[in-house]
Protein backbone atom coordinates (compact mmCIF):
# COMPACT_ATOMS: atom_id res chain seq x y z
CA UNK A 1 0.00 0.00 0.00
CA UNK A 2 2.60 2.40 0.79
CA UNK A 3 6.66 2.65 0.07
CA UNK A 4 9.43 1.55 1.99
CA UNK A 5 12.51 3.15 3.56
CA UNK A 6 15.25 2.67 1.46
CA UNK A 7 17.21 0.59 4.54
CA UNK A 8 14.03 -2.37 4.77
CA UNK A 9 15.56 -4.97 5.71
CA UNK A 10 14.84 -8.10 3.76
CA UNK A 11 14.89 -10.82 6.44
CA UNK A 12 14.47 -14.09 4.52
CA UNK A 13 14.57 -17.64 5.80
CA UNK A 14 14.55 -20.50 3.75
CA UNK A 15 12.48 -22.87 5.50
CA UNK A 16 10.96 -26.32 4.49
CA UNK A 17 8.31 -27.33 7.78
CA UNK A 18 4.63 -27.15 6.87
CA UNK A 19 2.22 -24.83 7.93
CA UNK A 20 -0.25 -26.21 10.15
CA UNK A 21 -3.77 -27.71 7.95
CA UNK A 22 -6.43 -24.89 8.09
CA UNK A 23 -10.09 -25.84 9.49
CA UNK A 24 -11.81 -27.99 6.48
CA UNK A 25 -8.96 -28.46 4.74
CA UNK A 26 -8.80 -31.65 2.53
CA UNK A 27 -5.96 -34.00 3.91
CA UNK A 28 -2.86 -33.47 1.77
CA UNK A 29 -4.24 -30.22 0.04
CA UNK A 30 -1.52 -28.28 0.40
CA UNK A 31 0.24 -25.26 -1.95
CA UNK A 32 3.13 -23.02 -1.99
CA UNK A 33 3.27 -19.81 0.01
CA UNK A 34 5.46 -16.65 1.39
CA UNK A 35 4.73 -16.84 5.46
CA UNK A 36 5.39 -14.29 7.59
CA UNK A 37 6.87 -15.34 10.84
CA UNK A 38 7.76 -12.53 13.26
CA UNK A 39 9.89 -9.28 12.70
CA UNK A 40 12.42 -10.02 10.38
CA UNK A 41 11.83 -13.76 9.27
CA UNK A 42 10.11 -14.99 6.41
CA UNK A 43 9.94 -18.55 4.37
CA UNK A 44 8.63 -20.23 1.21
CA UNK A 45 6.86 -23.12 2.52
CA UNK A 46 3.99 -25.58 2.13
CA UNK A 47 0.92 -24.61 3.96
CA UNK A 48 -2.54 -25.51 3.66
CA UNK A 49 -5.09 -24.51 1.09
CA UNK A 50 -7.69 -22.17 1.56
CA UNK A 51 -11.17 -23.60 2.00
CA UNK A 52 -14.66 -21.42 1.41
CA UNK A 53 -15.39 -20.36 5.16
CA UNK A 54 -18.36 -18.07 4.58
CA UNK A 55 -20.92 -18.25 1.72
CA UNK A 56 -19.87 -15.19 -0.07
CA UNK A 57 -15.73 -16.04 -0.41
CA UNK A 58 -13.99 -17.54 -3.36
CA UNK A 59 -10.81 -19.32 -3.87
CA UNK A 60 -8.73 -17.75 -6.64
CA UNK A 61 -5.97 -19.40 -7.96
CA UNK A 62 -3.23 -17.50 -8.03
CA UNK A 63 -1.49 -16.07 -12.02
CA UNK A 64 0.36 -12.84 -10.93
CA UNK A 65 0.88 -11.19 -7.68
CA UNK A 66 3.72 -8.29 -6.20
CA UNK A 67 5.48 -6.78 -3.31
CA UNK A 68 4.33 -3.90 -1.62
CA UNK A 69 5.92 -1.53 0.65
CA UNK A 70 3.72 -2.69 2.93
CA UNK A 71 5.06 -6.10 2.90
CA UNK A 72 8.26 -4.85 3.98
CA UNK A 73 7.00 -2.71 6.81
CA UNK A 74 5.44 -6.07 8.02
CA UNK A 75 8.45 -8.19 7.58
CA UNK A 76 9.96 -5.23 9.84
CA UNK A 77 7.45 -5.58 12.42
CA UNK A 78 5.58 -1.73 12.03
CA UNK A 79 2.37 -3.82 11.81
CA UNK A 80 1.85 -5.52 15.15
CA UNK A 81 -2.27 -7.05 13.93
CA UNK A 82 0.05 -8.93 11.07
CA UNK A 83 0.84 -12.37 13.35
CA UNK A 84 3.18 -14.56 12.81
CA UNK A 85 1.96 -17.63 10.28
CA UNK A 86 0.16 -15.38 8.16
CA UNK A 87 0.39 -15.62 4.17
CA UNK A 88 1.96 -11.71 3.02
CA UNK A 89 0.40 -9.91 -0.04
CA UNK A 90 -2.81 -8.11 -0.89
CA UNK A 91 -2.56 -7.59 -4.66
CA UNK A 92 -2.29 -9.88 -7.93
CA UNK A 93 -4.98 -11.35 -10.65
CA UNK A 94 -5.98 -15.04 -10.40
CA UNK A 95 -8.69 -17.30 -12.05
CA UNK A 96 -11.21 -17.95 -10.10
CA UNK A 97 -11.06 -22.15 -8.35
CA UNK A 98 -14.36 -21.92 -6.32
CA UNK A 99 -17.04 -20.08 -4.81
CA UNK A 100 -19.30 -19.80 -2.11
CA UNK A 101 -22.99 -20.41 -2.41
CA UNK A 102 -24.02 -16.72 -2.24
CA UNK A 103 -21.75 -15.45 -4.99
CA UNK A 104 -23.12 -14.54 -7.82
CA UNK A 105 -21.62 -12.29 -10.15
CA UNK A 106 -18.68 -14.88 -10.42
CA UNK A 107 -18.49 -18.71 -11.37
CA UNK A 108 -15.26 -20.56 -11.43
CA UNK A 109 -12.82 -20.12 -14.56
CA UNK A 110 -13.27 -16.25 -14.37
CA UNK A 111 -10.16 -14.43 -14.39
CA UNK A 112 -10.05 -11.75 -11.90
CA UNK A 113 -8.30 -8.52 -10.66
CA UNK A 114 -8.16 -8.69 -6.78
CA UNK A 115 -9.09 -5.53 -4.52
CA UNK A 116 -6.41 -4.85 -1.62
CA UNK A 117 -9.63 -3.89 0.27
CA UNK A 118 -12.37 -6.36 1.21
CA UNK A 119 -15.80 -4.70 1.17
CA UNK A 120 -18.96 -6.15 2.49
CA UNK A 121 -20.71 -3.16 0.49
CA UNK A 122 -23.41 -3.40 3.14
CA UNK A 123 -22.12 -1.84 6.70
CA UNK A 124 -22.26 2.16 7.37
CA UNK A 125 -18.27 2.37 6.34
CA UNK A 126 -19.41 0.46 3.00
CA UNK A 127 -22.08 2.73 2.26
CA UNK A 128 -20.17 5.99 2.19
CA UNK A 129 -17.78 4.33 0.35
CA UNK A 130 -15.12 3.66 2.84
CA UNK A 131 -14.59 0.31 2.23
CA UNK A 132 -11.19 0.16 4.13
CA UNK A 133 -12.89 0.38 7.07
CA UNK A 134 -15.75 -2.04 5.99
CA UNK A 135 -16.44 -3.86 9.71
CA UNK A 136 -16.40 -7.34 8.16
CA UNK A 137 -13.31 -6.41 5.79
CA UNK A 138 -11.26 -3.31 5.29
CA UNK A 139 -7.44 -4.65 4.73
CA UNK A 140 -7.54 -7.86 6.06
CA UNK A 141 -5.92 -9.32 2.89
CA UNK A 142 -2.04 -10.53 3.99
CA UNK A 143 -2.67 -8.55 7.47
CA UNK A 144 -5.56 -10.41 9.26
CA UNK A 145 -6.38 -13.00 7.22
CA UNK A 146 -3.96 -15.12 4.39
CA UNK A 147 -2.80 -13.10 1.61
CA UNK A 148 -1.93 -13.79 -2.17
CA UNK A 149 1.32 -14.43 -2.09
CA UNK A 150 0.49 -17.87 -2.37
CA UNK A 151 -0.40 -20.26 -5.02
CA UNK A 152 -4.02 -19.70 -3.68
CA UNK A 153 -6.17 -17.35 -1.73
CA UNK A 154 -9.35 -16.93 -0.22
CA UNK A 155 -11.10 -13.57 -0.89
CA UNK A 156 -14.31 -12.62 1.50
CA UNK A 157 -17.01 -11.17 -0.02
CA UNK A 158 -16.13 -11.99 -3.39
CA UNK A 159 -18.94 -10.24 -5.81
CA UNK A 160 -17.97 -6.86 -3.76
CA UNK A 161 -14.23 -7.17 -3.82
CA UNK A 162 -12.82 -8.72 -7.02
CA UNK A 163 -12.55 -7.43 -10.84
CA UNK A 164 -13.76 -9.19 -13.76
CA UNK A 165 -10.91 -9.53 -16.74
CA UNK A 166 -11.88 -9.30 -19.78
CA UNK A 167 -9.79 -10.85 -23.00
CA UNK A 168 -7.76 -8.34 -24.27
CA UNK A 169 -6.66 -7.04 -20.64
CA UNK A 170 -3.30 -6.65 -19.79
CA UNK A 171 -3.29 -8.82 -16.56
CA UNK A 172 0.39 -7.35 -15.41
CA UNK A 173 -1.10 -3.73 -16.02
CA UNK A 174 -4.15 -4.81 -14.19
CA UNK A 175 -1.63 -5.94 -11.07
CA UNK A 176 -0.74 -2.27 -10.52
CA UNK A 177 -4.86 -1.46 -9.93
CA UNK A 178 -5.53 -3.59 -6.83
CA UNK A 179 -3.64 -1.51 -4.52
CA UNK A 180 -0.52 1.23 -5.63
CA UNK A 181 -2.31 3.06 -8.62
CA UNK A 182 -5.90 3.93 -5.86
CA UNK A 183 -3.58 4.18 -3.42
CA UNK A 184 -1.76 7.02 -5.19
CA UNK A 185 -4.78 8.79 -6.64
CA UNK A 186 -6.96 8.77 -3.43
CA UNK A 187 -4.92 9.00 -0.47
CA UNK A 188 -2.47 11.23 -2.51
CA UNK A 189 -4.27 13.13 -5.29
CA UNK A 190 -7.64 13.37 -4.64
CA UNK A 191 -6.85 13.70 -0.52
CA UNK A 192 -4.20 16.98 -1.88
CA UNK A 193 -7.13 18.04 -3.61
CA UNK A 194 -4.76 18.54 -6.90
CA UNK A 195 -6.29 21.03 -8.68
CA UNK A 196 -5.62 22.72 -12.21
CA UNK A 197 -2.28 25.28 -12.04
CA UNK A 198 -1.39 24.18 -8.60
CA UNK A 199 2.40 23.16 -7.38
CA UNK A 200 2.95 19.86 -6.50
CA UNK A 201 5.69 17.82 -4.59
CA UNK A 202 5.45 14.70 -3.83
CA UNK A 203 8.41 12.89 -1.03
CA UNK A 204 9.10 9.78 -2.26
CA UNK A 205 9.63 8.46 -5.53
CA UNK A 206 8.54 5.03 -4.83
CA UNK A 207 6.13 2.95 -6.50
CA UNK A 208 3.30 4.67 -4.45
CA UNK A 209 4.68 7.81 -5.31
CA UNK A 210 5.30 7.29 -9.16
CA UNK A 211 1.20 6.08 -8.77
CA UNK A 212 1.06 9.39 -7.35
CA UNK A 213 2.55 11.29 -10.20
CA UNK A 214 1.30 9.85 -12.84
CA UNK A 215 -2.27 10.09 -11.78
CA UNK A 216 -1.85 13.91 -10.56
CA UNK A 217 -1.50 14.56 -14.18
CA UNK A 218 -5.63 14.09 -14.57
CA UNK A 219 -6.17 17.24 -13.02
CA UNK A 220 -3.14 19.64 -15.27
CA UNK A 221 -1.10 21.06 -11.94
CA UNK A 222 1.26 23.34 -13.20
CA UNK A 223 4.51 22.16 -11.51
CA UNK A 224 4.44 18.27 -10.12
CA UNK A 225 8.34 18.65 -8.21
CA UNK A 226 8.99 15.15 -7.17
CA UNK A 227 11.89 14.46 -3.88
CA UNK A 228 13.63 11.85 -3.10
CA UNK A 229 17.20 10.65 -2.16
CA UNK A 230 18.00 8.60 -5.38
CA UNK A 231 18.80 10.38 -8.91
CA UNK A 232 17.63 6.81 -10.64
CA UNK A 233 14.29 7.02 -9.27
CA UNK A 234 14.10 11.12 -9.88
CA UNK A 235 15.79 10.47 -13.42
CA UNK A 236 12.14 7.80 -14.03
CA UNK A 237 9.83 10.71 -12.17
CA UNK A 238 10.62 12.98 -14.85
CA UNK A 239 10.18 10.42 -17.58
CA UNK A 240 6.55 9.88 -15.69
CA UNK A 241 6.08 13.79 -15.89
CA UNK A 242 7.80 15.46 -12.99
CA UNK A 243 8.70 19.02 -14.16
CA UNK A 244 11.41 19.39 -11.65
CA UNK A 245 13.46 16.72 -9.13
CA UNK A 246 14.97 17.50 -5.56
CA UNK A 247 17.89 15.58 -4.64
CA UNK A 248 16.91 15.77 -0.41
CA UNK A 249 20.03 13.75 0.03
CA UNK A 250 22.08 17.23 1.30
CA UNK A 251 18.89 17.72 4.02
CA UNK A 252 18.13 20.79 2.18
CA UNK A 253 15.23 20.03 -0.04
CA UNK A 254 13.27 22.47 1.84
CA UNK A 255 15.68 25.12 1.11
CA UNK A 256 15.26 24.14 -3.15
CA UNK A 257 11.67 23.68 -2.82
CA UNK A 258 11.74 27.33 -1.61
CA UNK A 259 13.89 28.78 -4.22
CA UNK A 260 11.77 26.73 -7.29
CA UNK A 261 8.61 28.04 -5.68
CA UNK A 262 10.09 31.39 -5.23
CA UNK A 263 9.91 31.24 -1.47
CA UNK A 264 5.94 30.49 -1.57
CA UNK A 265 5.92 26.64 -1.07
CA UNK A 266 3.94 23.64 -2.42
CA UNK A 267 -0.52 23.59 -2.74
CA UNK A 268 -0.10 19.82 -2.02
CA UNK A 269 2.72 18.31 -0.23
CA UNK A 270 2.31 14.48 -1.03
CA UNK A 271 4.24 11.90 1.85
CA UNK A 272 4.91 8.63 0.37
CA UNK A 273 7.73 7.14 1.85
CA UNK A 274 6.81 6.91 5.84
CA UNK A 275 9.24 8.17 7.99
CA UNK A 276 9.23 11.32 10.24
CA UNK A 277 11.79 13.35 8.27
CA UNK A 278 9.52 12.94 5.06
CA UNK A 279 6.75 13.85 7.05
CA UNK A 280 8.27 17.26 8.36
CA UNK A 281 9.53 18.21 5.18
CA UNK A 282 5.95 18.64 3.87
CA UNK A 283 5.17 20.42 6.81
CA UNK A 284 8.54 22.39 5.73
CA UNK A 285 7.18 22.57 1.98
CA UNK A 286 3.46 23.63 2.47
CA UNK A 287 1.98 26.83 1.25
CA UNK A 288 -0.69 28.56 3.45
CA UNK A 289 -4.07 27.36 2.35
CA UNK A 290 -2.21 24.28 1.11
CA UNK A 291 -2.53 20.23 1.90
CA UNK A 292 -0.38 17.70 3.70
CA UNK A 293 -1.53 14.57 2.15
CA UNK A 294 -0.09 11.31 4.07
CA UNK A 295 0.34 8.06 2.34
CA UNK A 296 3.22 6.30 4.19
CA UNK A 297 2.74 3.81 6.75
CA UNK A 298 4.83 5.43 9.63
CA UNK A 299 6.20 3.04 12.53
CA UNK A 300 7.56 5.93 14.71
CA UNK A 301 6.41 9.07 16.00
CA UNK A 302 6.85 12.14 13.89
CA UNK A 303 6.57 15.88 14.84
CA UNK A 304 3.79 18.46 14.43
CA UNK A 305 5.50 21.69 14.49
CA UNK A 306 2.24 23.88 14.83
CA UNK A 307 4.59 26.64 16.57
CA UNK A 308 5.01 26.99 13.14
CA UNK A 309 1.65 25.85 11.35
CA UNK A 310 -1.03 26.64 13.43
CA UNK A 311 -1.45 30.18 11.48
CA UNK A 312 -1.00 28.98 7.88
CA UNK A 313 -4.62 27.57 7.30
CA UNK A 314 -3.39 24.35 6.15
CA UNK A 315 -5.40 20.86 6.12
CA UNK A 316 -3.53 17.02 6.97
CA UNK A 317 -5.16 14.62 5.90
CA UNK A 318 -4.12 10.72 6.30
CA UNK A 319 -6.34 7.50 4.71
CA UNK A 320 -6.38 3.95 4.00
CA UNK A 321 -7.10 3.26 0.19
CA UNK A 322 -10.48 2.56 -0.01
CA UNK A 323 -9.90 1.35 -3.71
CA UNK A 324 -13.29 3.70 -4.61
CA UNK A 325 -11.54 4.58 -7.50
CA UNK A 326 -11.03 1.11 -8.94
CA UNK A 327 -13.72 1.18 -11.64
CA UNK A 328 -12.57 4.31 -13.11
CA UNK A 329 -8.97 3.68 -12.78
CA UNK A 330 -9.78 0.64 -14.72
CA UNK A 331 -11.22 2.56 -17.53
CA UNK A 332 -8.44 5.25 -17.96
CA UNK A 333 -5.89 1.92 -17.91
CA UNK A 334 -8.27 0.23 -21.02
CA UNK A 335 -8.21 3.61 -22.57
CA UNK A 336 -4.64 3.55 -22.46
CA UNK A 337 -4.74 7.17 -20.98
CA UNK A 338 -2.06 5.99 -18.33
CA UNK A 339 0.57 3.17 -18.99
CA UNK A 340 0.63 1.15 -15.88
CA UNK A 341 2.87 -1.39 -16.66
CA UNK A 342 5.94 1.39 -16.72
CA UNK A 343 6.10 0.84 -12.89
CA UNK A 344 6.91 -2.83 -13.50
CA UNK A 345 10.83 -3.44 -13.75
CA UNK A 346 11.59 -7.09 -12.67
CA UNK A 347 10.00 -10.32 -12.47
CA UNK A 348 9.91 -13.62 -10.59
CA UNK A 349 8.24 -17.15 -10.36
CA UNK A 350 6.32 -17.98 -7.02
CA UNK A 351 9.17 -19.99 -6.13
CA UNK A 352 11.63 -17.55 -6.22
CA UNK A 353 9.90 -14.95 -3.93
CA UNK A 354 12.52 -14.68 -1.41
CA UNK A 355 14.51 -13.23 -4.08
CA UNK A 356 12.11 -11.13 -5.29
CA UNK A 357 11.82 -9.18 -1.59
CA UNK A 358 15.65 -9.48 -1.68
CA UNK A 359 15.46 -7.36 -4.98
CA UNK A 360 12.43 -4.85 -3.93
CA UNK A 361 13.77 -4.31 -0.73
CA UNK A 362 17.15 -3.05 -1.79
CA UNK A 363 15.46 -1.23 -4.21
CA UNK A 364 18.07 1.36 -4.13
CA UNK A 365 21.10 -0.96 -5.18
CA UNK A 366 18.64 -3.01 -7.33
CA UNK A 367 16.50 -0.35 -9.37
CA UNK A 368 13.50 -2.08 -8.46
CA UNK A 369 10.03 -0.67 -8.59
CA UNK A 370 7.23 -2.94 -8.68
CA UNK A 371 8.07 -6.51 -9.24
CA UNK A 372 5.94 -9.26 -11.00
CA UNK A 373 5.69 -12.56 -9.55
CA UNK A 374 4.30 -15.46 -11.47
CA UNK A 375 2.27 -17.87 -9.57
Amino acid sequence: MLDHPKDAPAGAQTLTHTAPAGVGSPEGALMKALVYQGPGKKAFMDHAKPVIIDPTDAIIRMVKTTICGTDLHIAKGDVPACQAGRILGHEGVGVVDQVGSAVTVFKPGDRVLISCVSACGKCSYCRQQMFSHCVHGGWILGNMIDGTQAEFVRTPFADTSLYPIHAGDDEEALVMLSDILPTGFECGVLNGKVAPGNTVAIVGAGPVGLAALLTAQFYSPAEIIMVDLDEKRLAIAKRFGATKTVNSTDGKAAEAIGVLTKGRGVDAAIEAVGIPATFELCEKIIAPGGVIANIGVHGAPASLHLEALWDRNISITTRLVDTSSTPMLLKILKAGKIDAKTLITHHFKLADILSAYDTFARAADTGALKVIIEA
